[in-house]
């Protein structure tokens, strides 16, 4: 009887092992972040000023002459300057925190796919920052030249850099992610999730959902604005999906020579 209860106590303990053992993994790769990010912040912080300036710039070259940004509350440019630096550090510390992400998620994948990791955590990366730079140079001169346009010989534009800057960050980190959706793609297909043949049945509400994403996220009601973020999020889902092909039909194979030998 005893025995018994030993072998019960042992199967728990086996059992329990794993999901502590992730659960710790998970708490390493929060703190590593954070950390990441506190010091990316603190870098950002110390080059506010030159960061707002550089982020100013689309709607400053667009403004009347004499015209300027403003502030509306006495505290409104340090609270400005310390979102920026937060915001900022998080684009500073990503390749590490998506370092992180990769080495917590590693044992989940299988042994022969762990080779695709430098080039799928570099690709993501760049896609981040692609994204970022596409809202800079393409999105933000057309949204705000559409805003601008409403102003009249009794209207004239006076921008409060709070709103402003809100704007610009969370316009930036939404296209970064958005641009990120190859990389989800890929990996909802190596975790097992989807594979490749559900990705495409569901391409039909995939478009639907990016364009929901267009009108929520950018800054005008316009369709031409909406489709700039639509377009790339289902240029890059289909990339996403060939990849994924690729990488299915690469799986199989290595199945099949493993069986076969």
């Amino acid at each position: 009887m005893a025995s018994e209860e030993e072998h019960k106590v042992d199967t728990e303990k086996k059992t329990a092992t794993p999901v502590l053992s992730r659960l710790e993994a998970f708490r390493s790769t929060l703190i590593r972040a954070t950390l990441a990010l506190l010091v990316g912040f603190g870098v950002c912080l110390a080059f506010s000023e030159r960061l707002f300036k550089l982020l100013a710039g689309p709607i400053i070259a667009l403004l009347p002459e004499g015209s300027s940004l403003v502030f509306m509350g006495l505290p409104d440019p340090f609270f400005m300057y310390l979102k920026l630096a937060l915001i900022g550090g998080v684009f500073l510390s990503l390749p590490f925190i998506l370092y992180q992400v990769w080495r917590f998620f590693r044992p989940m994948l299988p042994e022969g796919e762990h080779r695709f990791a430098a080039p799928g955590i570099l690709l993501a990366i760049a896609l981040f920052y692609i994204g970022a730079a596409f809202a800079y140079f393409v999105v933000f001169p057309a949204a705000f030249k559409f805003f601008l346009s409403f102003e009249t010989a009794t209207l004239k534009p006076m921008i409060a850099i709070r709103e402003y800057v809100s704007l610009i960050m969370v316009l930036m980190l939404a296209f970064g992610v958005v641009f990120e959706t190859p990389i989800v793609v890929v990996a909802l297909g190596l975790l097992g999730i989807l594979d490749s043949s559900a990705l495409k049945k569901g391409r039909r509400y995939f478009i639907v959902l990016a364009f929901v994403v267009g009108a929520v996220l950018t800054p005008t009601p316009d369709p031409i604005n909406q489709s700039l973020m639509a377009g790339p999020m289902i240029l890059l889902y289909e990339i996403g999906i060939r990849i994924l092909i690729i990488l299915e039909k690469r799986r199989k194979k290595a199945e099949e020579e493993f069986l076969a030998g």
